[in-house]
């Protein structure tokens, strides 16, 4: 098959689930034998415009872009839909539904098949302002109306699209991505003043819908005696956020910023927590906590509806979403029951690793790519 991937901000991944999915899955589909053309921005790549690398086989392709807040991501989504439409595709898939505003595009001018992948409903976070929110929501609707099969990440999407659209989606989860060998002595760890096993770990993007600030709020107010809460990742498009929110933690000695980690310094710091936590308001499947339950970190999260398909109280701990008490109470408890922890910890480790496969999600995908090939497709197969 002969695929193009639209929305992606570009390979190798810097930050970003999307990006991390895309270079999981489709790096598998190319050593299977086939055909992938990424379109990506020039403003994330740092290339030329038209210029094209190779990542793992994958033809990256760098489209004029611009860092500019939302328009960006539209303008590099339009060309990608527009550049496409001379390739002979098989499939055109489009990630996130922002760029899925496109979708029509490559309905109407192509003879692909056109796929969207839905990681969350976007049009809901708190980054995005009116316009750009109405836009994103626009692009739900197109990939309602003119996407042949829409990939879903959770089962909460899944009833999404099912109760607002009467769409069937099909349900495709993520999976974590494989660590690589990091510093046993912890050296950089040691830099910022941790001690393994002794902080709490906020790994995600600091932007208003992952509710940094609750966990900073309960961290202050709870004051564990010798642990520290470390606060890693991107300020994204919210700069007026993370600038109070890294104002307010300035003076706090027992609260880290690390900034957005990578490579050997993010493992050592996910494999030296003592617990990781996530008290987002709006997720799909989220990658990074899947990666600390396979890493063996017992995980912390709002209690959301993407965050119950992953933890249960024999996997880790949910607290209230949004409430100050029930996150500090949780913290208090997880703090004074190391050994409890640790076996839902183990237990968190054994499921993901059971249900959660970078093979099955590419096999799975390819499934629905020649089901839509086809035109015969069989919801039931999928789900």
């Amino acid at each position: 098959m002969k695929i193009a991937v639209i929305g992606a901000k570009g390979l190798p991944p810097k930050q970003g689930g999307i990006e991390h999915h895309c270079a999981e899955l489709y790096t598998r589909m190319v050593k299977q034998g086939h055909c992938v053309d990424l379109f990506a921005r020039s403003s994330y790549t740092d290339c030329s415009w038209f210029k094209e690398d190779d990542y793992q086989g994958v033809r990256v392709i760098s489209l004029p872009g611009w860092h500019l807040r939302g328009l960006d991501a539209f303008v590099s989504s339009a060309l990608g839909a527009i550049a496409s439409c001379g390739q002979q595709y098989d499939i055109i898939h489009f990630h996130a539904l922002g760029p899925a505003l496109f979708t029509w595009l490559s309905r109407k001018a192509t003879s692909a098949k056109v796929v969207v992948s839905c990681q969350g409903l976007d049009w809901q976070r708190a980054k995005w302002g009116n316009l750009s929110s109405q836009l994103i929501l626009t692009g739900e609707k197109a990939a309602v109306h003119f996407a042949h099969g829409i990939i879903v990440v959770s089962k909460d999407l899944k009833s999404y699209f099912l109760q607002t659209y009467d769409r069937q989606t099909f349900y495709i989860p993520n999976a974590p991505a494989g660590y690589g060998e990091s510093d046993q002595n912890f050296t950089y760890g040691k830099s910022l003043n941790l001690t393994p096993g002794r902080y709490i770990l906020f790994l995600g993007r600091l932007v208003p819908e992952k509710r940094p600030d609750l966990v900073i709020e309960a961290f202050s107010t709870l004051n564990p005696t010798g642990w520290k809460l470390v606060l890693a990742g991107g300020v994204s498009d919210t700069k007026s956020f993370s600038s109070k929110l890294l104002t307010k933690v300035a003076n706090h000695r027992d609260i880290v910023f690390a900034g957005e980690l990578r490579g050997s310094r993010l493992w050592e710091i996910v494999r030296g927590s003592g617990l990781f936590v996530l008290p987002s308001e709006l997720e799909g499947l989220p990658l990074a906590m899947l990666e600390a339950m396979q890493e063996g970190i017992p995980v912390l999260a709002s209690d959301i509806l993407p965050h119950q398909e992953l933890i249960n109280s024999q996997r880790g701990m949910l607290f209230t979403s949004g409430d100050l008490d029930s996150c500090i109470r949780s913290l208090n408890w997880a703090i004074r029951h190391p050994t409890e922890l640790a076996k839902m910890a183990k237990n968190a480790q054994d499921y993901v690793q059971s249900n959660y496969s970078w093979d099955y999600i590419t096999s799975e995908t390819l499934k629905l790519y020649t089901a839509v090939l086809s035109l015969v497709i069989c919801y039931l197969s999928f789900n």
